[in-house]
């Protein structure tokens, strides 16, 4: 994606909300992070959803976890360095109760329902995202 096209979905202090793996990948491996999804982090108002703490904690088990202490590193890596922590709204869930069936995880899908209520970009590597009609930057 042309940065000309970021800024224009990011724009400079645009919403964005990052998808779990592109927090994670963001704050512990930034070269896994698309150009697009750099470029936007740097320029958008950014936020982490509960919603991708919640997802850590229950996937932490699994041999593919992106993390083995969540909560350490959240506390560490998302709360002191100062990034905006979205919690779940009544909104959210009501936006989700409209969502079609394109994307069956319901952390993406709840990301996606609060990237249309907060008139989000959402980073995500999942361009699938992108058939609920929300701009989606990787």
């Amino acid at each position: 994606m042309s940065g000309q096209t970021v800024s224009r979905l990011a724009g400079a202090g645009g919403r964005v909300i990052v998808d779990t793996h592109a927090l994670v990948w963001a704050l512990r491996d930034p070269e896994l992070l698309g150009t697009g999804a750099v470029e936007a982090i740097r320029s958008g108002i950014v936020s982490a959803s509960v919603a991708s703490l919640w997802e850590l904690l229950i996937k932490k088990s699994k041999p593919w976890a992106l993390l083995a202490e969540p909560l350490d590193w959240w506390a560490r890596y998302v709360v002191g360095s100062g990034i905006r922590v979205l919690g779940i709204r009544e909104s959210h869930v009501v936006a989700l109760g409209g969502l079609g069936p394109y994307h069956k995880d319901p952390f993406d899908r709840i990301l996606v329902a609060q990237a249309i209520v907060e008139r989000a970009t959402l980073v995500s590597k999942d361009a699938t995202l992108a058939q609920y009609g929300i701009p989606v930057i990787w």
